[in-house]
């Protein structure tokens, strides 16, 4: 069964380095969404980015590649990859022999989009023509977490959240943001950007309302969508886009990205913790 609970995580998982596309674990949105009241038909279009840092192979002569990988997972795809599996499944690369980086991307894509239920876009980056860490940059929108507010719900809260008189255009992030797996409840690390237009969202509620997901046990896609529903909900946003930039696990980060804008695009500018 494709559920939380018979995925590999908090499991010993023995360490395959020989290719094996079976390693990865698809879970369905979709009873996720239905905790939301979000229909079959989603509310938002959106993204899931992961980035690779420890991807590596043999070529055909046997000696070691390393390179950086971006996976693209529309939100639109029934299934989400369970993280564990999907490192799982990386490191099966390790001790395989490919001809060249375009068999390893391929292969990666039609993979993943077979776990994923749908067109999962890969692109394989080697070291050399990878950026610097001048490429790190800051989120461009006010930071609320210097707000002094005093907290004491630690579990999702939505009726947190309020909003002012006027309507307003405004980016707000947070470097706040901490949930749990829903499996293994370990840490999940992030900074979440959003982006709306609409009745003004009191900071101090949103700020609280952020927090509140401190040990809220979910998946990172998961968490992203909570958060856009109960904006929509409870703060009534003409336009909203939610985009959190996660801290790397494993080698791995996530980023989802959820936005009712028609033209809204998720780019993939690392953050200072990624």
């Amino acid at each position: 069964m494709t559920t939380p609970e018979n995925s590999p995580l908090g499991k010993t998982s023995a360490y395959i380095d020989q290719y094996d596309a079976s390693l990865l674990f698809p879970i369905a949105r979709q009873e996720k969404r239905d905790e939301l009241g979000i229909e079959k038909k989603l509310p938002f279009h959106g993204v899931d980015i992961w980035n690779a840092y420890e991807l590596s192979w043999l070529n055909d002569k046997g000696k070691p590649v390393v390179a950086l990988a971006e996976f693209f997972i529309p939100a639109s795809s029934p299934n989400l990859v369970e993280s564990k599996s999907f490192k799982l499944y990386l490191n099966s690369f390790n001790q395989t022999r490919f001809q060249s980086v375009q068999q390893v991307q391929k292969l990666l894509e039609n993979d993943l989009s077979v776990a994923a239920g749908a067109s999962v876009k890969v692109t394989v980056v080697m070291l050399q023509q990878a950026g610097s860490s001048a490429d790190i940059q800051s989120i461009d929108a006010i930071c609320i977490d210097e707000l002094d507010v005093e907290i004491s719900d630690y579990q999702t809260k939505p009726e947190l959240l309020s909003t002012e008189t006027g309507v307003v255009h405004e980016r707000l992030c947070s470097h706040l943001l901490k949930s749990n797996c829903l499996v293994t409840g370990q840490p999940d690390w992030g900074s979440v950007f959003m982006e709306y237009r609409g009745p003004k969202i009191n900071r101090e509620s949103l700020l609280k309302y952020l927090i509140s997901f401190r040990q809220h046990n979910e998946f990172h896609e998961q968490c992203v969508e909570r958060i856009f529903m109960d904006l929509k909900e409870r703060c009534h946003c003409d336009e909203l886009t939610v985009y959190a930039r996660y801290v790397r696990r494993g080698g791995l980060d996530i980023n989802p990205y959820r936005s009712d804008v028609a033209d809204g695009i998720a780019d993939n500018t690392r953050l200072v913790r990624q």
